[in-house]
Order: structure tokens, then sequence, then C-alpha cells
């Protein structure tokens, strides 16, 4: 059999402050798709397919690599609510306290827990798991779970997991 292959692609660099938290925030690229999307696409498996956030930062570079991305809701970035495009060294302490405790179960105000996102990419993993080889521009914390899933990791390797912007993660499985 041959294997399948997932490439996971985190969107290039935002148009946002260091130190600045944002999931669902809809931000501009600092920078050109098309630039990116020229160095990622001979990494990429030709003839596959390409999924994408349907957040502006990911759907422009799924457009620059691909004439026709699928955009799909279940790889948006996790709903940090009241904590989206505040400072994280401004968040209240103990907010942050409660979701290193419980990465999975806690949702910041207004937000959404890490264990909603992780749904996603199961309902994704299981609608697509035989698809062949595809593409997914995504944020960190999405592929940070598609990881855990398709690898096996333990919660604390794939909370540890960081990507660049604008590279590639392939995973055969």
């Amino acid at each position: 059999m041959t294997p399948r292959r997932l490439t996971l692609i985190r969107h290039p660099r935002p148009a946002v402050a260091p130190g600045v938290c944002y999931g669902r925030s809809d931000l501009p690229l600092a920078g050109d798709a098309a630039a990116c999307a020229a160095t990622l696409r001979p990494q990429l498996p030709a003839g596959g397919r390409v999924f994408t956030s349907p957040l502006r930062r990911c759907r422009e570079l799924a457009q620059a690599l691909h004439d026709t991305p699928v955009v799909d809701e279940r790889l948006i970035e996790m709903d940090f609510g009241d904590w989206e495009l505040r400072r994280w060294n401004e968040l209240p302490r103990a907010q942050l306290d409660a979701w290193a405790s419980a990465p999975l179960d806690f949702a910041p105000p207004g937000g959404e827990p890490v264990s909603a996102v992780l749904g996603r990419v199961r309902s994704f993993l299981a609608e697509y798991r035989n698809a062949g080889a595809i593409a997914i521009v995504t944020h960190a914390g999405v592929m940070k779970l598609f990881a855990a899933e398709l690898l096996g990791l333990p919660q604390a390797q794939w909370l540890a997991m960081r990507f660049p912007y604008g590279e590639p993660f392939p995973i055969g499985f």
C-alpha cells in the first residue's frame, strides 16, 4: 500500500505585534503569500489537494499554492475569546495558570477549549483519512493537534511543538 501523506503548513507571519494573542482574529499577512508559495510548492506532493482555514492569513497562501483550495471551517484556529488581540503578558495570571494546568478543558473567557479544536481535527481526519496526498494551510494550534492524533504524541510533547511561519510539516501515516 502506498503511504498516505499529509503536509501541514503554518500560515506566513501575520501583521500583528509580537507578544499579542491572536486566534480567530482575521489578520492580514505581513509578507507576500506568492513568494512563500513559490518556496513551498516544490516541497508538496504533485497533484495533491489543498485545504485551508477560512482565515485570511491561511487562505491567501492556499490560493497562491493551488487554483482551487478547499476552505474548511474545521481548520480555523482556537477562539481565544476575551484574550484575542491582547498582549499575553497583560492577561490575568490566574486564567493563564488555569489554562496551563488543564489545556484541553479550560476555555478562555468567551472562547473555546482546546478540546473543541481537537474535535474539529478528528472530524476532518475521519472524513479525509483516505484522501491520498493533501496539504493543509492552517495554524500552529491546529497543527499540534493533527500531529498529536496522527503520531500518537503524549500531551507534553505536542504542546511543546513549534512550527515556523510558512514552513511545511509532512506526516506520513
